[in-house]
């Protein structure tokens, strides 16, 4: 039996993780929507309890305490997902606001090494400290990261899914070579936090917007940091709601910020809350082992119908330059996307084997 966190107060446990078979129901039906690494689709229940904040926030039932509620319910439920105590989690409202402080936060004269290609929300950050400061920033090829890391390595930063090709980093090497110098590493998991297992007490720092493969709605985003990037990190963009008593933290002139990582958080976006409460439970409760054997199974299949060699993935993407693969799936009534001069599409819990086919028969394979 698995007991979701569903109601209005987290009371259960697990008993047993959700497998992805029984997960696949927990969403309403969307043949051939292929684009989770794009947007996720939201559970039946997030939308339920959308409507229900609707019909509240219009008759005036609506405040701040009950959305603030919510929000700590969200925070510990993104704790247990990602292995940390719930004292280790900021929230954010997007990567680039969490990326931003750490990057503030590189001394004059250190090193950042970043992948070639990922994200701007990671890579922009530390671009502008460099453009302004003497920060150096070194960029090289994903699978070249961990020996770029060396002795004057202040911070090690990547995504650990390719956003662009949905390459997965080779964490164990990051790890080392990270520890073998000394460095802070950064790891941005928006492509990753629902579909591959995350540990992010292995990283001094995480990043993830929620809205991809963790189905929430846009503007819920995470920071997670470890006690050495706690003692490094100033709260930058501190308002009333990183003090340590929220709701006698609205007006000064005194400061009294929380004493753990909720110093970090910046005040949440209420509604959106309200829609990723439902799917953070439940991806807390998922067996995301089975969820990466689901969605990689599916990528490998499509693969070996497209005569591309495996990736071993939830997202495949293979050469599009010209777009014409792209318009015949859209054609089709396909949903994926295009990055970088290639087709990509992503599969995930509410995909299975007819999808496949939709593409293939889309393509013309």
């Amino acid at each position: 039996m698995v007991v979701l966190w569903l109601g209005e107060e987290d009371r259960g446990t697990v008993t047993d993780l959700l497998s992805a078979s029984d997960a696949r129901d927990l969403w309403a039906p969307v043949p051939g929507y292929l684009a989770a690494c794009t947007l996720g689709l939201p559970t039946i229940a997030a939308v339920e309890a959308h409507r229900q904040d609707l019909d509240a926030w219009s008759a005036g039932r609506s405040g701040p305490s009950g959305y603030g509620d919510v929000v700590e319910s969200g925070r510990d439920a993104y704790a247990r997902l990602v292995g940390v105590p719930a004292s280790h989690v900021a929230i954010a409202s997007q990567t680039s606001v969490a990326v931003a402080v750490v990057a503030a936060a590189v001394p004059d004269g250190a090193e950042v090494v970043l992948p070639l290609g990922d994200f701007s929300s990671v890579v922009y950050p530390f671009l502008v400290q460099a453009a302004r400061r003497d920060v150096r920033v070194v960029q090289v090829p994903l699978h070249e990261l961990a020996d770029a890391v060396g002795p004057d390595t202040w911070l090690v930063a990547w995504s650990a899914v390719q956003s662009a090709t949905g390459e997965v980093a080779d964490h164990d090497a990051l790890a080392a070579a990270a520890a073998r110098h000394d460095a802070l590493t950064l790891c941005d998991t928006t492509q990753a936090a629902g579909v591959l297992p995350v540990d992010a007490s292995r990283w001094d720092v995480t990043v993830c917007h929620a809205y991809k493969w963790l189905c929430c709605p846009r503007g819920v985003a995470f920071l997670t940091v470890g006690d050495r990037a706690r003692r490094l990190l100033d709260p930058v963009q501190a308002g009333w709601y990183a003090g340590a008593d929220v709701w006698s933290s609205c007006y000064g002139p005194d400061m009294r910020l929380a004493d753990d990582a909720r110093a970090l958080d910046v005040s949440p976006a209420w509604q959106a809350w309200v829609g990723a409460l439902p799917a953070l439970r439940t991806f807390a409760a998922l067996d995301v082992d089975d969820a990466w054997r689901h969605a990689s199974g599916l990528a490998d299949s499509l693969a070996a119908a497209l005569d591309l060699p495996p990736a071993h993935r939830a997202v495949l993407t293979w050469p599009d330059p010209s777009g014409d693969d792209l318009a015949a799936m859209a054609r089709a009534g396909l949903v994926a996307s295009g990055r970088a001069g290639r087709a990509r599409v992503a599969f995930h819990l509410w995909n299975d084997h007819d999808d496949v086919d939709r593409v293939v028969r889309a393509l013309g394979r």
